[in-house]
């Protein structure tokens, strides 16, 4: 998943600070004490800054004249960030968040299906027909190769819509892949790559509404068998968010 690119000291400071914050350790408006940051994980006053900085871009800090800097309120979070996606589910999942990735996938990816339908080019058929092929041999025991290749056909789906604003969902659709791996790992079977058959082939005959139900299907069948497996993990799911 594409995110922040700061590495070393700054990078774990960013990572330890943003988790905290959107996992509950940190609350919204409580203060960041910049000095006791540098104490606490060692690092000097510029990495402070300019962690702080990433997380005020993220939208989880703020700082005010004579207020200082402090954790912002959860309504300014940028909650697409793709940092902030993940740091939400490192810890664990909570049943809020699997909902609403579900209904997300549900608004974004039929309509995507019926654009792509519409506006598919010869190469956008060739990279779905590619990642059906992975698919297809994935089938079986390499939960990665799996994982690898479902996103593969949703993300050449999102390009061929050739929107640019469908496009950069791509960022929620791959963590709801890694998602529901994380739960119903090396799970492909045959039915699921046939569902993404129907999809390819709505879209190659462009066919719009016939690839938004296709598509609808398929999520429909994600999501169900994510909240299936997710029940059986219950240590694993928060029941507040």
């Amino acid at each position: 998943m594409a995110g922040s690119q700061q590495g070393g000291a700054g990078g774990r400071l960013v990572t330890s600070l943003g988790t905290s914050i959107v996992t509950g350790k940190l609350a919204p408006g409580e203060d960041l004490d910049p000095v006791e940051l540098g104490r606490q994980f060692g690092v000097s006053r510029t990495v402070i800054r300019e962690a702080l900085q990433v997380l005020t871009a993220k939208g989880l800090v703020g700082a005010r004249p004579r207020r200082g800097t402090f954790v912002a309120p959860r309504r300014q979070w940028n909650l697409l960030d793709p940092d902030v996606l993940r740091w939400r589910f490192d810890r664990a999942v909570d049943a809020t968040f699997l909902a609403e990735l579900g209904e997300v996938r549900l608004m974004v990816e039929p309509m995507a299906a019926s654009l792509a339908a519409e506006r598919r080019t010869d190469r956008d058929l060739a990279d779905l027909e590619d990642a059906l092929a992975a698919l297809r041999v994935s089938i079986g025991p390499d939960a990665t190769a799996q994982a690898e290749a479902d996103l593969a056909f949703h993300t050449a789906l999102l390009d061929a819509a050739h929107n640019e604003l469908l496009t950069g969902m791509a960022t929620v659709i791959e963590v709801g892949m890694r998602l529901r791996d994380h739960y119903t790992h090396g799970s492909l079977d045959s039915a699921a790559v046939d569902l993404h058959a129907r999809v390819l082939l709505a879209v190659r005959n462009q066919r719009p509404k016939a690839a938004a139900t296709a598509m609808r299907n398929l999520i429909e069948k994600s999501i169900a068998d994510t909240e299936s497996a997710a029940s059986t993990h219950t240590s694993d799911v928060l029941t507040d968010g």
